[in-house]
Order: C-alpha cells, then sequence, then structure tokens
C-alpha cells in the first residue's frame, strides 16, 4: 500500500501519475477536508472532488476543478436575486460558482450525510460512481475549517479568501479550528501505520498539508516512521505551480523556497523531492534536515507525472533497501 497526504489540484496529477507507476488498487489517498463548506444548503468537499474528478477523467482540465464540458445555468439563474437579497443575507450568492453537472455529486453528498452517514462512507460510494480503483479517504469524519486572518478584514473562511477573495489580500495568519477536537478516522489511521510508503504530495504545505498533521496524533505517526516518508515540493524556483502558496510563506515570515517547505516537512519526512530549477539548493535542503532528490516535478504530462511518481516512491529509505536486496 502507498499512501498519499492530498490537497488539490497538485494532489489530484500526482496521485494520477502514481497510478501509471504502481497498480491503482494499491494507492490510498488520504484528503484534506478543512476546506470544504457549505454554499446553497449543499455540503462541497472541494479536494475531495477535485482529486475524485481527476483521476476519473472527469476535471475540467483548463480550470483544473469542477466537471469538464460543464455548463452554469444553475449559476447564472441566481444572478435575478441579486437585486432583492437583504443586505445580511448570503442567499443566492454565487461567487462560488457550482456547475450544473457538478451540482449533483453535493446532492448527493449532503442528502447523505443528512441521513447520517460519514464523510469516509459517503466518499467511497462517490468514487465507486466515478469508477476510481483507488480508495480516496477524508482526513477526518468530524468538523474542521481553515480560517485565515487578512488584512483589513480580520478572520474569514478559506473559501472566502481563496475564491470570492482571489487569494489577492495578505495572509497574517491561519488556523484549523476543530482540529484539536476531531479525529483521523480509522481507516485514514490505518492507511498512515500500514502503508510501505507515505508521500506528502505537491500540495501547499499551509493549508492543504497543515490541516491533516494538525490532528491529533499525525505528526507522531509519521515521525515514527519518518524513514518511509516523501515529501514532494510545491515550490518550483522559488514560485508555486498554481495557487498562493509561495505568498502564503513570505506573508507568513518565510522565503519561497523548497528549503522552507525542508524545514516545514523535516520533522516528519526523511526524503525531499525537488525540480532541478532548483537543484543548487539541494546542499540547504539537507541542512535543512532532509535527503534531497532531484528531478522534473513539473508534470507537464501525464509520462512526466508516472516517472515523477516512480522516482518519489523509489526515494523512500525503506524501498530503496529493499531495491538494493532484491
Amino acid at each position: 500500500m502507498i499512501t498519499v497526504l492530498c490537497g488539490g489540484v497538485g494532489a489530484a496529477r500526482f496521485v494520477r501519475g502514481l497510478a501509471l507507476a504502481v497498480e491503482p488498487s494499491l494507492i490510498v489517498g488520504i484528503v484534506n477536508t478543512a476546506d470544504d463548506t457549505v454554499m446553497h444548503g449543499l455540503a462541497i468537499s472541494p479536494d475531495l472532488d477535485t482529486v475524485t474528478y481527476t483521476l476519473a477523467g472527469a476535471i475540467d482540465a483548463d480550470r483544473g476543478w469542477g466537471l469538464a464540458n460543464e455548463t452554469w445555468q444553475a449559476m447564472d439563474a441566481l444572478g435575478r436575486f441579486d437585486a432583492v437579497r437583504p443586505t445580511q443575507s448570503h442567499a443566492g450568492e454565487h461567487w462560488f460558482n457550482l456547475g450544473d453537472r457538478d451540482l449533483a455529486t453535493h446532492m448527493y453528498r449532503t442528502a447523505r450525510l443528512a441521513e447520517g452517514a460519514s464523510l469516509t462512507t459517503v466518499t467511497a460510494e462517490i468514487t465507486r460512481a466515478f469508477g476510481l480503483a483507488m480508495t480516496l479517504l477524508p482526513m477526518t469524519d468530524d468538523q474542521v475549517r481553515t480560517i485565515v486572518s487578512v488584512d483589513d478584514l480580520g478572520d474569514v473562511a478559506f473559501q472566502e479568501y481563496f475564491v470570492r477573495l482571489r487569494h489577492s489580500v495578505a495572509v497574517r495568519s491561519v488556523r484549523f479550528e476543530g482540529a484539536h477536537a476531531a479525529l483521523l478516522t480509522d481507516a485514514a489511521k490505518t492507511a498512515l501505520t500500514q502503508a510501505e510508503v507515505v508521500i506528502i504530495a505537491p500540495s501547499n504545505p499551509l493549508v492543504s498539508i497543515a490541516p491533516i498533521r494538525a490532528l491529533a496524533g499525525v505528526d507522531q505517526l509519521l515521525a515514527a516512521r519518518r524513514s518511509s516518508v516523501v515529501a514532494v515540493s510545491p515550490i518550483v524556483g522559488g514560485a508555486a505551480l498554481k495557487g498562493p502558496a509561495d505568498r502564503m510563506l513570505v506573508e507568513l515570515g518565510m522565503e519561497s523556497s523548497v528549503v522552507s517547505v525542508a524545514e516545514l516537512y523535516a520533522p516528519i519526512a526523511e526524503t525531499l523531492v525537488i525540480d532541478h530549477a532548483d537543484a543548487h539548493l539541494a546542499a540547504h535542503v539537507e541542512r535543512a534536515g532532509m535527503r534531497c532528490v532531484v528531478t522534473d516535478t513539473i508534470m507537464r504530462s501525464a509520462d512526466i507525472a508516472g516517472e515523477l511518481a516512480r522516482q518519489t516512491v523509489a526515494a523512500s529509505s525503506t524501498v530503496s533497501a529493499r531495491l538494493e536486496n532484491s
């Protein structure tokens, strides 16, 4: 079993490549759910859906989220209520776009949760409906919410920062409401303890991976098996390929580089995979406490993603030792 800690787009593309390198049924993804939200009364799990749609070959490749060949009639129709919505009301807001077919996923999830099913159970049903052979697990069945403190506005929910504000405002702090009381699911705990290799996908370390780490016991589980934990840097040449990870690092007092990523992950992962663009920083990564592997990490094609996945798995000390002895 190979377990991957996942955020959104970067993780989705990496796991798609991993499925080319190993048997998909051996892959377990533990996915961040602190970005989850409720819109129009519907339970939305953006990272779970992005990974699901990508692995199913159904993602809108240009946007990196939502379904391909989508229509937007429901969102467009909400515009008629803009003029009559009371000032303090959030009814009918449409800054968070939900495509017409995408709505079906959220409707199903919401109804099943209302019937008492856990998010783990509902996620398994959704992934089966999309024909996935691998297992996707929410990090917890409890509620955790990423709260971002930004200039001028104070505390806002993550989706408001990321979508409505287009992550254009400076971040002062990030916290994960509910993480102290939330529990890693039994399935996720098994996936972390029994996997041959645990991979930290190239996701934002501050708001995609950190919420998983914030759950009680996760860092201890990872630290206990550190030699078989490999992280892939989401920062290439000082910049994030997608999203605000680079700016968030700087705004929160770090530098936007693979060295900062190494400093964040060194307590729980032995190896960091970085791009050729950052090869000159390999020694700095090692001084930060991590082994360093340099390869092509920009997943321009499925073949490159597959090769990145193969090298990432092989970078684990436990796998390397087994290969050398075989």
